[in-house]
């Protein structure tokens, strides 16, 4: 039996879409949803709807799981994935920038989770999957929300699983490193990621030139 999937970000749908999701997408932009959505139904043939939604909304969270219900999908599989960062200090940053940022990744997470949490206690099984990030392991220092924010999605993911794992519910945050993805060009930090890498590449190159001249006087 195919598990519908709820997908906020879009990030994951070829992934389970490879393992025959019957799909639900929620995000901002329509048509690059629906053309995600063409795709995946002519590549992998799965049912694959979409709702246009913008999640720093707070309606929108209740507006995507009572589209779900209205379209037939009982959702056993959530992936909480969008996300953005604001690339200015808090102290400068307006407050509905901020509320914005708090709603999408915090309150929107937790409330899709406690939405489709109930239809999974009831059928027994269910998979939650929230995307945090390996900031949430970093020491408090002077930045912006991030930080704190993925922290939260962290430990409230590792709460849910230790309450509904009886129920055979898995929560999962996944934490991945500093990874070139669209976000980047989203939020402007492309240019900073880029000049990171460098750096490091410059780092190692002075390393490996190092041990080559120690290598060479020994």
């Amino acid at each position: 039996m195919s598990r519908a999937a709820l997908v906020t970000g879009a990030s994951f749908a070829w992934l389970l879409a490879g393992e025959g999701h019957p799909l639900l997408l929620v995000a901002r932009r329509e048509d690059r949803l629906q053309d995600l959505a063409a795709e995946l139904r002519a590549t992998h043939g799965v049912r694959c709807e979409v709702f246009a939604a913008d999640l720093t909304d707070p309606d929108t969270p209740a507006r995507a799981t009572d589209y779900a219900t209205a379209q037939g999908l009982d959702i056993e599989v959530l992936i909480n994935n969008a996300a953005l960062s604001g690339n200015d200090t808090f102290a400068n940053t307006p407050w509905p920038t901020l509320a914005a940022e708090i709603q999408l990744m915090i309150t929107a997470v937790t409330e899709l989770a406690h939405r489709v949490a109930p239809g999974m206690k009831e059928r027994g099984w269910g998979r939650i999957v929230n995307v945090s990030s390996l900031a949430a392991f970093a020491p408090p220092a002077e930045s912006l929300l991030y930080t704190g924010i993925k922290s939260y999605v962290l430990h409230m993911s590792q709460a849910l699983d230790m309450e509904l794992r009886r129920d055979g519910i898995n929560v999962t945050a996944l934490c991945p490193g500093f990874t070139r993805s669209a976000f980047h060009d989203v939020m402007g930090t492309r240019d900073i990621l880029n000049d990171a890498e460098r750096k490091a590449q410059d780092r190692q190159n002075n390393n490996n030139q190092t041990d080559q001249i120690n290598n060479a006087t020994h």
